[in-house]
């Protein structure tokens, strides 16, 4: 029987903020001896992993190699990822696979006719760009929702586990906030959170604490991400001390369905991955002038493509080409995305798709080791959020619910060694929530609402596919002024999700810009163009300072800017 919640300190051995499938997996993993509690600041179904449509990357084909799939991995990034942990999450990537059917996923099959004419099932593979191999196993084009159906059915059958909804972490709680004269270095001790249906903070104390909160997409105007990716994981752990880095690596997924009437609907890369050719309103490729893959190129290559193409055709938007593979296994295939394209008026199996890029992964965050540990004892940040090196410069397609997979695979490893470190946490009796409380004023919220979309605008059309110095510093001068007030907002206001979220994607957008102007390079998905390189690499050439130098992470601490000083 799951054991109650108090309504004032709520302790738990493990806290997880987050309900995506890094949560999930890890909470899962954890021994069913420990007492865990998720937060989630919607309802448990609003995650960027319920989207994900493509699939996830393993290892699963005797063609493939474990070599293949790391070097896959070292290309899309360009230089900046960390080879052992690289080679820890495509090694287990078999293993993984085999927990999620455990869970209860299932995968596409095809049958095959084996020597006995017995038909034999065997796991479907797809390849997507930047991949060698068919190595993307998936569920039609729903591959995320089906994942995160099996484990959430599973999380809630866990006696040992408690799942809230509607509950906001606003921010860490730090035993030095508790006890300001304990020598002992500084820690996480667990998280003040908002729930969302009383209007009341509650404090949540735990041995560990882990952050699972995802990425930032909503930083930026156009986005595929759910409305809920705002970067909350990496403001508070920058809030709290970590460092954070390479947040200019802000992945532009290229093929968004473009229609008014469609709120930045993702064509899954998966499309091309089965035949699809990116062409112009004329209808001509284009991929194979910017890249030898083509349409197959790794995404910071194709978005910038597209770019490319629109700038100089002047054209809203480009297409991907379906139209020469057969109706019904277009439907079989994507049953989704091709009911939702016919919403819209747009038949797949006879007329192209009219895509664009949109701001879709963030493949920076808090700088953590590949089990998920940070700097503050006690705080660890898994999947989207961690910043681990994996990705270096830009993700590999359907690398990023391995990570998830992986990382909380390793990150449960460690707990359960040190499930009762930090023990001393549960008997602490951190203050009340101080700042003002009730209802926001109605006419605030609106300017609330404007900064909103001022920052969203500014951050896609300055620190966007393409940008300069220039930008970056425009955008970094607007930035300061709009941490200054969002806070004076948030120190004067009644808490409120809203302006919460504001604070973050402000301190997100800034430390972004922040990172970007330290990289004096174009790398991977990080283009500026006060230091070209050939289009198609993504590499820095050789006559551009710094580049005999090996690539360095944009390392940023808590502090060392004063521009976000106001929002702690």
């Amino acid at each position: 029987m799951k054991k109650e919640i108090s309504a004032n300190t709520i302790k738990a051995d493990v806290l997880i903020v987050g309900s995506g499938l890094a949560s999930l997996a890890l909470a899962l993993k954890l021994p069913p001896t420990s007492q865990v509690v998720i937060l989630t600041k919607s309802k448990s179904s609003d995650t960027n992993t319920a989207m994900a449509q493509g699939g996830i990357a393993a290892v699963m084909s005797e063609e493939d190699s474990f070599d293949r799939h790391i070097e896959d991995t070292l290309t899309a990034g360009v230089g900046l990822c960390k080879i052992d942990v690289v080679k820890n999450i495509v090694d287990q990537a078999p293993e993984r696979i085999k927990d999620l059917q455990k869970w209860g996923v299932h995968f596409d099959v095809r049958k095959l006719t084996g020597e006995s004419s017995s038909e034999v099932p065997e796991i479907d593979l797809t390849r997507e760009g930047g991949h060698s191999f068919r190595r993307i196993l998936h569920f039609e084009d729903q591959t995320g929702a089906e994942i995160h159906r099996s484990l959430l059915k599973k999380v809630r059958e866990a006696d040992h586990i408690k799942f809230l909804e509607d509950y906001f972490a606003i921010d860490l709680i730090l035993n030095k906030q508790v006890a300001p004269f304990d020598m002992k270095p500084n820690a996480c001790v667990g998280v003040y959170a908002l729930e969302k249906s009383s209007g009341e903070v509650r404090t949540f104390v735990a041995k560990h604490t882990i952050l699972a909160s995802g990425g930032a997409g909503k930083v930026y105007l156009y986005t595929t991400n759910w409305e809920g990716a705002t970067g909350d994981g990496i403001a508070m752990a920058f809030r709290a001390g970590c460092r954070v880095g390479n947040l200019e690596f802000t992945q532009f997924h290229p093929t968004c369905l473009f229609h008014p009437e469609a709120r930045n609907f993702l064509i899954s890369e998966a499309l091309r991955g089965e035949g699809g050719e990116l062409i112009t309103s004329s209808g001509q490729p284009f991929m194979k002038k910017y890249h030898p893959l083509g349409s197959l190129a790794p995404r910071d290559i194709v978005a910038r493509s597209i770019d490319a193409e629109m700038k100089k055709s002047g054209d809203s938007c480009v297409f991907l080409d379906m139209t020469h593979l057969d109706s019904s296994f277009l439907k079989g295939r994507f049953p989704a995305i091709y009911s939702k394209c016919l919403q819209h008026g747009i038949d797949m199996a006879i007329q192209p798709i009219p895509v664009v890029p949109a701001a879709h992964y963030q493949c920076g965050g808090i700088v953590a080791d590949v089990n998920g540990c940070t700097d503050l004892p006690g705080l660890w940040a898994i999947g989207e959020t961690a910043c681990t090196g994996l990705h270096g410069a830009n993700r590999l397609a359907s690398n990023s619910l391995l990570e998830c997979l992986a990382m909380a695979h390793n990150c449960a490893q460690v707990l359960s060694t040190k499930m009762n470190e930090f023990s001393e946490n549960l008997n602490l009796v951190p203050s009340p929530w101080m700042r003002p409380l009730g209802e926001a004023n109605a006419d605030e919220m609106i300017v609330i609402n404007h900064m909103w979309e001022e920052i969203r605008r500014l951050m896609w059309n300055y620190v966007g596919i393409v940008r300069s110095n220039k930008r970056l510093k425009r955008a970094q001068s607007r930035l300061g002024n709009i941490l200054e007030e969002v806070g004076e907002y948030y120190s004067n206001m009644q808490v409120h999700s809203d302006i919460i979220e504001l604070r973050n994607i402000a301190i997100v957008a800034a430390l972004t810009v922040e990172c970007a102007l330290r990289r004096r390079e174009s790398r991977g998905i990080h283009f500026n163009l006060d230091f070209p390189t050939d289009p198609g690499s993504g590499v820095l050439p050789k006559k551009v300072e710094s580049s005999e130098e090996a690539p360095k992470d944009s390392l940023i601490f808590q502090g060392q800017s004063d521009r976000f000083h106001s929002l702690y």
